[in-house]
């Protein structure tokens, strides 16, 4: 057997093992991942929007200094684990721009990485639960009240904080990515599925 031989059968077991996507295809894979793409975009500006606001209202209400203080200590880690969160989805991002999906089984890859990043989308949002109890603590020992509240009533509005705050974020960490990614990313299946047959 000589190299030219041995050359088209490894080609010819190439091309078995990892099937070109038609143009059609391709063409129905972009849309998708375009609206994934402009949704990561939005997210990315009104996220920044949110902490600027946030930061500007701190700066310009009547407070404390050190509950400023302690809020912004607060935003600038939550600005942190964002900035950590962001820095996966980015990377994300840039695969998905990536005009190398030519193949079943890179399109395969892309479909297990926008799994993968669920978990992160899920994580990013529950990862706010301890910002939110660190709020409340620093609303109830900072700020005046009234009355001086009781240990019980402190307890259990930091529990009850924690419960709800846990659900709350975990519902709307679900149903968020579900309705601006989950859809394509349903897509994307259907046409793997479609393209195994």
């Amino acid at each position: 057997m000589n190299i030219d031989e041995l050359k088209n059968i490894w080609n010819d077991d190439i091309s078995h093992e990892t099937p070109e996507i038609s143009m059609e295809h391709k063409n129905k894979i972009n849309l998708p991942l375009e609206n994934m793409r402009k949704n990561m975009r939005m997210e990315f500006w009104s996220t920044l929007g949110i902490f600027i606001f946030a930061f500007a209202l701190v700066s310009l209400c009547e407070a404390p200094f050190k509950f400023k203080f302690y809020i912004d200590i607060l935003l600038i880690s939550m600005g942190i684990v964002t900035f950590f969160f962001f820095s996966k989805f980015f990377r994300l991002y840039k695969e998905m721009s990536n005009p190398v999906l030519k193949t079943y089984d890179a399109l395969k890859d892309l479909l297990q990485q926008l799994n993968l990043n669920k978990q992160y989308y899920l994580s990013f949002y529950l990862s706010f639960v301890p910002f939110l109890v660190c709020e409340l603590i620093i609303v109830i020992e900072c700020l005046p009240h009234r009355q001086p509240l009781s240990d019980m009533r402190i307890a259990t509005t930091l529990i009850s904080a924690v419960l709800i705050g846990l659900f709350g974020l975990y519902l709307v960490g679900n149903l968020w990515f579900r309705h601006f990614y989950g859809k394509h990313i349903t897509k994307i299946q259907n046409l793997l599925t479609e393209l195994e047959k």
